[in-house]
C-alpha cells in the first residue's frame, strides 16, 4: 500500500519575532477561526434546513415502505454502518403521471453519506434542467468524456424513433449527473476523495421509462413473453471496468486496470503510479481520486416504451444481484402476497441466499425499488406509507453505527451464476449476471497525520 506526505503535515522553520507581534499573530489567528467555525456551522445549519424542506416534499419517499405505484426497502449486511440509499417520488416535477425512482450504493469510509447526498441532490438538478430553470453547462472534463464515450446513450428497443420526452431527459440526466458530480466536489462536509456511490435511476412519465445509471447496480423489467410466461430483462449494463470500452477509456487518462492474482476475473481501477484504490466499477459519483484517470459520472442514459406485457421494474444494489439471477429477482417479486411487500420480500430471500450461498462471508447492504407499470392492478392504498419498523434500523439508508466502513476493503466473494439472455451489443453481454462479484473498493492509502489529499499522484509511492 503506498503512502502520502503532504507538504502541509510538515514543519518549517520561522524567524523570530517580538511578543507583540506575536501576540498579534495569535489573535489574527484566532479570529480566522472563529469565523472559518461560524460559517461551517451556518452552511452546516443551513444544509439541515434544506433537507429537513426536501424531506417533507408530498410523494417523496426514502423510508421502508409503501404506495400506490412503487414498494421499497434497504436494510444493513454485515459491514457495518448501511451504504445503501434508495428514492420513489411521485408527481415528480409537479407531474401527475411522472415518478422517479432510484438506488444509489454508497461505498469508501463516507460512501454512507456520498449516497445519501446525491439521492436528495441528483432529482433537484434533474427536475431542474428539465424545466430550463438551471444552466446546463457541465465541467469541461464531463463534456470531454462524454464525447469520448458513444455508448452514453442506448435504446434498449433499438428504435432510433424517440419521443420528445427522451431527447429532453436525455440531456437533463447528462446535466444534473454532471452537476451533481460537481455539487459532491465542492461539498466541505463530506470527503468524497476516496469514497462515491453508484446510482441507477428512472423516470416514468406515461408510457415511456427513461433510465440514467452509473456504476454497477441495475434495473431489471419483469414482462409477459409469447407464452404469458414471466420473464427477465435486464435494462442497464453493469459499467464495470472490465467492458472493452470502459477500459480503454481509463487507460487513455492514464489510469491503470488489472486484477489480482487471487480474484483473476476482477478488473479493478488504479492511480498510475500507486495501487489503491482498486476500485471496482467505472462509473462512480465521488470518487475524485480518480476522475483525472479516466474514471466518469457521465450515465449511459436508455429508453423503454411500456407495452401492455410490462409488469414492474426492480431497480436494486448488488447485494441483490451477487447472489440472485435476473430471473430469481423477478419471480420473487411477483411471488409477494401484496405489493407493499414485494421490496422487502425480495431483500429479505437476498439475505437467505447470502448466508446460504456464502456462510463465512458478511452480507451486504440491499436496496430495493420496485415500480409496479399495471398500476390498476394495484392492491395497496395509493397513500404512500414509510416506515422503519420491521426492517433494519438504517431504513433511511444511513445507520446509527458512526464508525467508518473501512472493514469493506478486503472481503472477496463470488455471485449469481444465473443464466439470462444478454442484450443487444458485444459490450452489453460481459458480466450481466454479476458472476464475479467482489467488493467495491479494494485499498485505500495511508496518509502522514494532518495531511491533505494528494492533488496528483507525485510524491506518492509504490508499495
Amino acid at each position: 500500500m503506498g503512502s502520502c506526505l503532504s507538504s502541509d503535515g510538515r514543519s518549517s522553520p520561522s524567524s523570530p519575532s517580538s511578543p507583540s507581534s506575536s501576540a498579534s499573530a495569535a489573535a489574527a489567528a484566532r479570529g480566522r477561526r472563529s469565523r472559518r467555525g461560524h460559517r461551517r456551522k451556518s452552511g452546516y445549519r443551513s444544509s439541515s434546513r434544506r433537507e429537513d424542506q426536501v424531506h417533507r416534499i408530498p410523494g417523496r419517499m426514502f423510508l421502508n415502505g409503501a404506495s400506490g405505484i412503487a414498494s421499497l426497502f434497504t436494510q444493513q449486511g454485515k459491514k457495518g454502518t448501511n451504504q445503501d440509499a434508495m428514492i420513489v417520488w411521485e408527481n415528480f416535477g409537479s407531474r401527475d403521471d411522472t415518478v422517479f425512482c432510484g438506488v444509489f450504493d454508497g461505498h469508501g469510509p463516507h460512501g454512507h453519506m456520498v449516497s445519501k447526498r446525491v439521492r436528495d441532490v441528483l432529482p433537484l438538478k434533474l427536475t431542474a434542467n428539465w424545466e430550463g430553470e438551471e444552466c446546463t453547462a457541465l465541467e469541461a472534463s464531463s463534456t470531454m468524456s462524454l464525447k469520448e464515450d458513444p455508448r452514453a446513450v442506448v435504446d434498449v428497443e433499438g428504435n432510433e424513433d424517440h419521443p420528445q420526452i427522451f431527447k429532453a431527459l436525455k440531456d437533463s440526466f447528462l446535466n444534473a449527473f454532471g452537476l451533481t458530480d460537481k455539487e459532491l466536489r465542492q461539498n466541505p462536509d463530506i470527503d468524497s476523495f476516496y469514497s462515491g456511490t453508484t446510482a441507477v435511476t428512472l423516470v416514468k412519465q406515461g408510457q415511456e421509462i427513461v433510465i440514467g445509471n452509473v456504476g454497477d447496480s441495475r434495473a431489471v423489467l419483469g414482462t409477459r413473453d409469447k407464452d404469458n410466461s414471466l420473464t427477465a430483462i435486464q435494462l442497464t449494463v453493469d459499467l464495470k471496468p472490465n467492458l472493452p470500452s470502459e477500459a480503454e477509456r481509463i487507460r487513455l487518462c492514464r489510469g491503470r486496470v488489472f486484477a489480482l492474482r487471487d480474484e483473476p476475473d476482477v478488473a479493478r481501477v488504479w492511480l498510475p503510479n500507486n495501487n489503491v484504490p482498486g476500485l471496482a466499477m467505472a462509473r462512480a459519483f465521488g470518487d475524485f481520486c480518480l476522475k483525472d484517470f479516466g474514471l466518469i459520472s457521465v450515465p449511459e442514459v436508455s429508453y423503454r416504451r411500456i407495452t401492455e406485457r410490462d409488469e414492474f421494474v426492480v431497480l436494486a444494489t448488488d447485494g441483490v444481484w451477487d447472489v440472485l439471477s435476473n430471473e430469481e429477482v423477478v419471480h420473487i417479486i411477483a411471488s409477494a402476497p401484496v405489493r407493499s411487500s414485494a421490496a422487502r420480500l425480495l431483500v429479505e430471500s437476498a439475505v437467505k441466499a447470502w448466508k446460504l450461498k456464502y456462510p463465512t462471508s458478511r452480507t451486504d447492504d440491499c436496496a430495493v425499488v420496485c415500480l409496479f407499470l399495471d398500476t390498476e392492478a394495484s392492491i395497496v392504498s395509493s397513500n404512500s406509507t414509510q416506515s422503519e419498523v420491521g426492517g433494519s434500523p438504517n431504513a433511511n439508508g444511513v445507520g446509527d453505527n458512526k464508525q467508518e466502513s473501512l472493514d469493506r476493503l478486503n472481503t472477496t466473494r463470488s455471485g449469481s451464476d444465473g443464466n439470462i439472455d444478454s442484450m443487444a451489443g458485444d459490450d452489453w453481454s460481459v458480466d450481466q449476471q454479476g458472476v464475479s462479484r467482489v467488493n467495491t473498493l479494494l485499498s485505500l492509502p495511508r496518509f502522514a497525520a494532518g495531511s491533505k489529499h494528494p492533488t496528483s499522484t507525485k510524491g506518492q509511492k509504490r508499495a
